[in-house]
């Protein structure tokens, strides 16, 4: 968590005015919108998506830092498939 947490920091604190994450270039201002609106569950989020994770990775500063910037945009999705699989009769 506390590594998480110095991710998001050093990223918003940053000098750039572009900020690469999986391979695109943002503005800073773009990424540094989408960190300050991360809560508590953004970060368990990634965290629980980390740990199902099988592949090896080989840049897991990369790695969180997509899953974060994309986390408010997937965390819905996610949650739905979720109880879409566990609970098939709540699906629709």
């Amino acid at each position: 968590m506390e590594g998480i947490f110095d991710l998001i920091l050093e990223t918003v604190l940053s000098k750039n005015g572009e900020i690469t994450i999986a391979g695109d270039v943002y503005p800073k201002n773009l990424v540094k919108s989408k960190f300050l609106k991360l809560n508590y569950s953004h970060v368990e989020y990634v965290i629980n998506c980390l740990g199902k994770n099988t592949t090896k990775m080989r840049n897991i500063k990369s790695y969180l830092l997509a899953s974060l910037f994309n986390a408010g945009s997937t965390i819905s999705s996610y949650y739905r498939a979720e109880i879409n699989h566990d609970m098939p009769q709540y699906a629709g």
